[in-house]
């Protein structure tokens, strides 16, 4: 490709999610702003989630420190933080991983549905803010429908099961009409996401706290949910019969001492499930009468067991994605040479149009019938005169030959600069 297609990452592959968050980004319209004025960039879009934060960008050349640099002072870090854990990969591998991402093998739970959301709306929101161009918002729509249409026939999502549904399956098997009992969810990260869409796909009520009430109301706001006040939680266990907690905090957030002391003011059990890693619900607490605690080693384990029928079917969509990522390659290849091809037949129908009317003045030509006669020779001739020339220039670049694609330039006098881009 005569313009390079790059893939910038973080994610949960080397990253822990402590760490991830670091490199989140706050004010999306400014990151848009700094990466096209100081990167090196032509066009970039930016796909953020609780598990990756990745850069996809187009330029004819490009400069990972200078990427590193800006993306270092969108967010405050230092340089050296990024040697450990970003990733950079181009064209080929940039299309490969866009193309997996859209399909769900590169999620933390395979085959789930919500990135490929996460992926429109991001290059929604690159469009709006101009910082995609032609190249990127081809590729992503074409990903987009290939993602799409392999989700379909390969049935890669069919019948899954996230750790966060899992735990909302046990705590329905476990606790009698679940509907009637008060549910707790403490954390508002990726894994509280998928138990609120659990909860909230199967119509139970549930309260939700975290460390601030703000960001239990904003989580609220989006997933469902009533938002409490952590201070009240801490001291108020004995309020709940299910508990799914999913911090990352570095102690036991729920201790022996706490729930040994809520339970004497209960007559039923309580289910804790704990799906935070590492373990923040002390593991004493399954020692004490009337309570039934999980793990995520446990829950995990079930979830595996559920994802075998999955990974069957992996092998089959990475074979499709190696074929289609050729024919996106050779897509995108071929918007190389478009602009020019654009301009060409643009400047040479604007001469066509001004020669046809030059002549049909020296005939006096009134008769609208021998005129569209003419019009249509025109069009044809010059049809027939270009349409090769300017094939051979897109295949060209489909091959991978941008001398030619520079060669026709220059004997045509385009000029990029004049080149508009959606």
């Amino acid at each position: 490709m005569n313009q390079n297609i790059i893939n910038a990452r973080v994610t949960f592959r080397n990253s822990p999610i402590h760490i991830l968050e670091q490199f989140t980004i706050k004010d999306m319209k400014n990151a848009y702003e700094q990466f096209k004025k100081d990167s090196g960039l032509d066009e970039c879009v930016i796909i953020q989630t609780c598990n990756r934060i990745e850069l996809f960008g187009k330029s004819k050349t490009y400069d990972s420190n200078k990427i590193k640099k800006t993306w270092a002072a969108i967010t405050g870090l230092e340089e050296e933080a990024f040697n450990d854990n970003i990733e950079f990969v181009e064209n080929h591998d940039a299309l490969h991983h866009l193309l997996k991402l859209t399909s769900g093998l590169d999620s933390m739970v395979l085959g789930e549905e919500q990135i490929l959301g996460q992926i429109k709306n991001s290059i929604t929101s690159a469009r709006k803010v101009k910082a995609s161009g032609q190249h990127l918002n081809t590729l992503f729509d074409k990903a987009i429908r290939i993602g799409t249409r392999i989700r379909n026939s390969s049935g890669i999502g069919a019948g899954g099961i996230s750790v966060g549904s899992m735990a909302v399956k046990l705590a329905e098997e476990n606790i009698d009409e679940l509907k009637t009992k008060k549910v707790l969810l403490i954390g508002t990260g990726e894994v509280s996401t998928l138990v609120a869409k659990s909860l909230q796909r199967r119509g139970y009520v549930f309260n939700v706290t975290s460390r601030t009430i703000g960001r239990s109301e904003a989580f609220c706001e989006t997933m469902g949910g009533n938002p409490i006040k952590f201070e009240d939680v801490l001291s108020g266990f004995d309020n709940y019969d299910v508990i799914f907690v999913a911090t990352t905090a570095p102690y036991f957030l729920v201790t022996n001492e706490k729930i040994t002391e809520a339970m004497k003011n209960k007559s039923k059990g309580m289910m804790i499930l704990d799906l935070s890693n590492p373990r923040t619900v002390d593991e004493k607490v399954a020692t004490i009468g009337g309570v039934k605690l999980m793990n995520l080693d446990q829950i995990a384990e079930m979830v595996e067991k559920n994802m075998n029928a999955r990974l069957n079917k992996v092998k089959t969509v990475e074979n499709i994605i190696s074929e289609e990522v050729s024919v996106l390659e050779t897509s995108m290849k071929r918007l190389d040479a478009e602009p020019l091809v654009t301009d060409v037949f643009k400047n040479i129908e604007n001469l066509r149009e001004k020669e046809l009317q030059k002549a049909l003045q020296m005939l006096n030509e009134k008769d609208e019938k021998k005129i569209k006669i003419i019009e249509e020779l025109t069009k044809a001739v010059v049809e027939s005169i270009v349409s090769t020339p300017m094939n051979n220039i897109r295949k060209a670049s489909e091959q991978g030959n941008p001398d030619v694609v520079e060669l026709a330039s220059k004997l045509f006098d385009y000029k990029k600069q004049n080149q508009v881009v959606d």
